[in-house]
């Protein structure tokens, strides 16, 4: 592979995305500067409740926090804003210090940690949710070789994709939060192919974190992940295309596909072997959804709006949150 810095890297990334977007997008407003009150109404009648990220200039990550908190980065900043779902509001929290990115993101609400994906950087952050203040961050791989993409809590630690490498990384969390030393996955079969510009993406833990399951972009598909051995298989009967962040409760996933401007319900089996696909959200106000928390009933959903550029354009970034169960 050639060697890239890393803006350079992630503009070649995000030129395929938006190459891809030209011939699929569908149904995403005209304007870049897509202004959508707090009473927005889809097509089915269902009330969209919208959150504006003030003064964002890009987005991508989200993640759950405590109660009705979630937490919401500034892709190209690498600042995070933390909000309400109940009460409609977000704000600035985390200043991130320059040349930081945020990906996808996951929060330990029992240790007050959250763990940010660094994209290009190849990097993993760490903050501090009660203070807002870095905690730590982690070289997980060459930036050269690095697109670390998406984060999930699983077994004893955090588990991070890279969707330009064949490979997952392992954050050991200890005793009181004490963060070890990272670990490097090598992934067999399906899961492994490097077959576009964009593969692993979203990821989650299922099974009590004796599995992952992880997106892959490239292939619209979905793979389970032994994080023992690295060795994956594909999920039979479920088509994503354009797939993006996931997330998981029980044996439902829902599925971001960012292009498409739709979240796939998806029912997996019990051993995680297939899924059936029972719905599509959808929503007027979503463009280029990226990834998704589910909290409580409603899932909080964050537009990147990578079809207004690269860096993106719009005029404002926003979560939209929609009923998880439609």
């Amino acid at each position: 592979m050639k060697h890239h810095s890393p803006l350079s890297l992630f503009a070649k990334l995000a030129a395929a995305l938006l190459t891809s977007l030209a011939l699929l997008l569908t149904g995403v407003p005209a304007s870049a500067g897509h202004q959508v009150s707090d009473n927005f109404h889809s097509p089915s009648g269902r009330t969209d409740r919208i959150i504006d990220l003030p003064d964002a200039t890009s987005a991508e990550g989200i993640a759950a926090g405590r109660g009705s908190t979630f937490y919401a980065g500034d892709l190209y900043a690498g600042d995070i804003f933390r909000g309400d779902l109940r009460r409609g509001t977000a704000k600035k929290f985390i200043d991130a210090p320059k040349g930081r990115f945020a990906v996808g993101m996951a929060a330990d609400t029992h240790r007050h940690l959250l763990f940010v994906a660094g994209g290009p950087t190849g990097k993993a952050y760490v903050y501090n949710t009660r203070t807002g203040k870095p905690v730590a961050d982690f070289q997980l791989n060459d930036p050269a070789h690095s697109f670390i993409n998406d984060v999930a809590l699983g077994r004893g630690g955090a588990w991070f994709t890279n969707s330009v490498d064949d490979e997952l990384y392992f954050l050991p969390i200890g005793e009181h939060g004490r963060l070890g030393k990272p670990k490097t996955l090598q992934l067999s079969g399906p899961a492994a192919e490097l077959s576009g510009d964009f593969n692993l993406n979203g990821i989650v833990a299922a099974d009590y974190g004796r599995k992952l399951i992880v997106a892959h972009t490239a292939n619209g598909a979905l793979y389970t992940v032994d994080p023992r051995t690295g060795a994956s298989r594909k999920v039979s009967g479920v088509k994503v295309s354009n797939v993006d962040g996931l997330d998981l409760k029980g044996r439902w996933l829902w599925a971001v596909q960012n292009t498409d401007n739709r979240i796939s319900k998806i029912k997996l089996d019990h051993k995680l072997a297939s899924g059936t696909v029972r719905s599509v959200i959808t929503s007027d106000a979503f463009q280029t959804p990226t990834t998704a928390a589910l909290i409580g009933d409603k899932l909080a959903v964050v537009n990147a709006k990578f079809d207004t550029g690269n860096p993106p354009t719009a005029d404002s970034y926003e979560v939209v949150v929609v009923d998880a169960w439609r």
